[in-house]
C-alpha cells in the first residue's frame, strides 16, 4: 500500500451538491478501490478539499481520482506520498 494526497478544488456544481451522503459515497468508492482513508479534510485557501488516501497502486490512485472527478464534480489534483524518514533511505 501506498500513500496518496489528493487535493480537490468545488466547481459551482460541486458546491450546490454537497452533502453527507456524498461524503459516503466517497468513501464507498475508496473501499471499491481496495483503499483506506487515513484523514478527510475541508479546508480553506486554493485548495476545498485534503484527503489522505492508502492505495494499492499508482493504478487505483488513478482510478479514484478520475472516478470522485466524474462522480463530483470536484477536480482533484493526486500525487504519492512518503514519510520524511523514508525519503532520506530513498536518497541515501
Amino acid at each position: 500500500m501506498a500513500i496518496f494526497i489528493m487535493c480537490g478544488k468545488y466547481s459551482l456544481d460541486a458546491v450546490k451538491k454537497i452533502s453527507a451522503d456524498r461524503t459516503q459515497k466517497t468513501m464507498e468508492l475508496v473501499k471499491k478501490h481496495k483503499g483506506a482513508i487515513k484523514g478527510m479534510y475541508a479546508m480553506l485557501g486554493e485548495k476545498d478539499l485534503l484527503f489522505i488516501i492508502d492505495l494499492p497502486s499508482m493504478e487505483a490512485a488513478m482510478q479514484l481520482s478520475v472516478g470522485l472527478s466524474k462522480m463530483t464534480g470536484i477536480a482533484f489534483t493526486t500525487a504519492p506520498a512518503v514519510t520524511v524518514e523514508e525519503f532520506d533511505k530513498l536518497m541515501g
